[in-house]
């Protein structure tokens, strides 16, 4: 046996701007690459390319970690596709224990989550026509006839659409063994496609829609009366609420209508509830400022009030503690994050930074991308903040001249506490010199040793700019504000793995 073995260095890795990078261990990378996705094209990777690397990690890594990480992307961060192609991997990769029927059951939290889960078994097998769920694996099947007994008809009803795979299909495939009797009957509907119509808004403004008016002004009129039935009926859910903003005002409902939606938006209750991404907030901000009514500032104070409270739960960071917080407005970061959205991730990083704002008593706040600058805001208007940044966002070009936030920091030498960047991680220095933010944070621990640096990872690619190993730098990925519980367990001593792990399935 050899004991004095030479040592050789590791083939250096680089960045898609080409900058010297670190890799991240395989289950940071999946959760990094899971957290980050809508599986829509990105600046630096298509929206296949992303799929087919999560898929390569997931044969890779340990199941029980998935299957964790799967229950994490649906129940912590409320996404919904991803969490099913985690589990559609599991199945095809994992046998021999019931792990992948306990994290269906798991995390098939809406009735049609069941078909899209099944079309999603089949497109991943390769199958098409009738023979795409041919064969449906056993524990595919058992999670999935365990997910059945969770809804009702109201449930079943509004999702009970023609596609791929239908309702129906899913029956027949799945063979779900009813509760009770009255179950049975609500499977026996879903078989004759007898399931009643459910009181929705887009069913009632659809029937609505339909009719012949003698005039504009008697249809602008019935319209106006739909919508203060479903806004006093409490049947417009969050969601539905926050989408339809522009259309209720133009609908010319009542001013105890609109007071009515204003203290829904703003009740703290309901936030918490609706478990909204903060960029949601954000677009219905946006929705808003170009429509001509008189109530449109009280619903702006009121989505602002609604924001307060997600940053509320924010742990926060007294006088005592500084901090540095600075987002990345580069020309990568200004992808949409899908294909129907006007959402990019420059906006997620904005909306994020300015939650934690408005938690820090003592708070330098600014963005980069030729240049650091430095941005002075109140905390307590985070949508208008945002808005604020992105009007202003040219002033630093288009670069990603990360390195800037340390240097400055270096140059003046302040001391601080903390150091967050809201990022894709793709950092470069675009002025020809040597200076890096990898080389820059080693100077900067020799002056405020004390210093910790939070990299905010919003789109999931392969590498970080600084090694995760020392120097007490820190990965969080994500576009919710859960995120900020992961930022909070770190602080403890944990991490987003640990978090993940702890979970019990």
């Amino acid at each position: 046996m050899k004991f004095n073995t030479s040592m050789r260095r590791k083939t250096p890795v680089f960045n898609y701007e080409g900058e010297r990078a670190f890799v991240l261990t395989l289950e940071m990378e999946l959760y990094t690459a899971v957290v980050t996705t809508a599986l829509s094209d990105k600046y630096y990777e298509s929206g296949n390319e992303r799929l087919e690397r999560i898929r390569t990690m997931i044969g890779k890594c340990n199941p029980a970690f998935v299957a964790r990480l799967a229950v994490y992307a649906r129940e912590v961060l409320n996404m919904r596709s991803v969490p099913l192609v985690l589990a559609v991997e599991l199945a095809r990769l994992h046998q021999g224990d019931n792990l992948v029927s306990r994290l269906i059951s798991r995390i098939v939290l809406r009735a049609d989550e069941i078909t899209e889960l099944l079309a999603l078994y089949g497109q991943a097998n390769k199958r098409t026509g009738t023979k795409q769920l041919n064969k449906l694996s056993k524990q595919v099947q058992k999670g999935l006839a365990t997910a059945f007994n969770r809804f009702d008809e109201y449930q079943f009803g509004k999702y009970n659409r023609p596609a791929q795979v239908t309702l129906k299909d899913a029956l027949f495939l799945v063979h779900p063994k009813a509760k009770d009797d009255d179950q049975q009957a609500l499977f026996n509907k879903i078989v004759q496609d007898e399931l009643e119509t459910p009181y929705t808004w887009e069913v009632e403004l659809s029937a609505l829609g339909q009719l012949r008016y003698v005039s504009e002004a008697v249809k602008h009129a019935a319209f106006s009366e739909k919508w203060e039935e479903l806004i006093f009926s409490k049947r417009l859910g969050y969601m539905a609420t926050l989408r339809n903003l522009r259309n209720i005002l133009e609908a010319g409902v009542s001013q105890e209508a609109i007071n009515a939606v204003c203290e829904y938006l703003s009740n703290e209750g309901a936030v918490a509830k609706s478990r909204q991404l903060p960029f949601r907030f954000l677009s219905a901000y946006r929705e808003l400022k170009s429509v001509q009514h008189g109530q449109v500032s009280k619903v702006l104070e009121a989505l602002e009030r609604a924001v307060l409270h997600s940053a509320a739960n924010i742990a926060g960071y007294d006088e005592a503690t500084s901090v540095v917080i600075a987002a990345d407005v580069s020309g990568s970061m200004q992808k949409t994050i899908s294909d129907k959205s006007k959402v990019q991730n420059f906006d997620i990083g904005l909306m994020l930074a300015m939650l934690l704002q408005n938690r820090c008593d003592n708070v330098i706040t600014g963005m980069f991308g030729d240049k650091w600058k430095v941005i002075n805001l109140p905390r307590t208007q985070i949508l208008a903040n945002v808005e604020e940044f992105h009007r202003r966002e040219g002033e630093v070009g288009y670069s990603t001249n990360g390195y800037l936030v340390v240097k400055d920091l270096i140059d003046s030498g302040k001391m601080v506490d903390k150091v967050m960047i809201f990022t894709d991680c793709q950092l470069w220095n675009s002025n020809n010199n040597t200076e890096s933010i990898a080389g820059l944070w080693k100077q900067y621990k020799r002056i405020a040793p004390q210093a910790k640096l939070y990299l905010f990872d919003l789109a999931g690619y392969r590498t970080v700019p600084l090694s995760l190993e020392r120097d007490d730098v820190y990965l969080v990925a994500g576009w919710s504000d859960k995120i900020f519980d992961v930022l909070n367990a770190v602080d403890q001593g944990s991490d987003a793995l640990k978090m993940i792990g702890s979970i019990e399935l």
